[in-house]
């Protein structure tokens, strides 16, 4: 079985990738509603590949995700109440997490520019606190996760 850390940067390179497919936000005003829709997508993608991360952290160390209709949420805050990732990382992640919930209940007609415009210009940002964390935390633990 793949040691976590590796799994963990797997799932970075995937995010990666995903920010590498983003326009630059400046081009969103241009960009046809079809196109919108596939920058949705990858900030869907985008949060996805972060609970991806977490969740791996959190059942390396030996605790239990958390099930039910808010899961997503309560991810977001087990994985800073275990000290994974800061409060301040979790509450830029917040903004990416209320779009996907809104992304996965809209039609792409809904979709706003100007809502989609600050995640695509902070995804850089945001990528490099959380990869901070994490790494961090997988240097940090005593649990036998790297």
């Amino acid at each position: 079985m793949a040691k976590v850390r590796e799994r963990v940067e797997a799932e970075f390179e995937n995010i990666e990738r995903v920010i590498a497919e983003l326009p630059n936000s400046s081009l969103l005003e241009r960009l046809s509603s079809l196109e919108l829709a596939g920058v949705a997508t990858l900030i869907h993608n985008f949060y996805n590949g972060i609970e991806n991360v977490l969740k791996q952290i959190v059942i390396a160390s030996g605790k239990e995700l958390p099930e039910g209709e808010s899961w997503h949420q309560d991810l977001l805050t087990k994985a800073t109440s275990y000290n994974i990732i800061s409060k301040s990382t979790a509450e830029e992640l917040k903004r990416y997490l209320a779009f996907r919930h809104f992304f996965s209940h809209a039609y792409s007609f809904d979709l706003d520019r100007e809502r989609i415009n600050p995640l695509v210009e902070d995804i850089q940002k945001i990528i490099s606190s959380f990869r901070r964390d994490i790494n961090r935390a997988i240097d940090e633990s005593n649990d036998p996760i790297s």
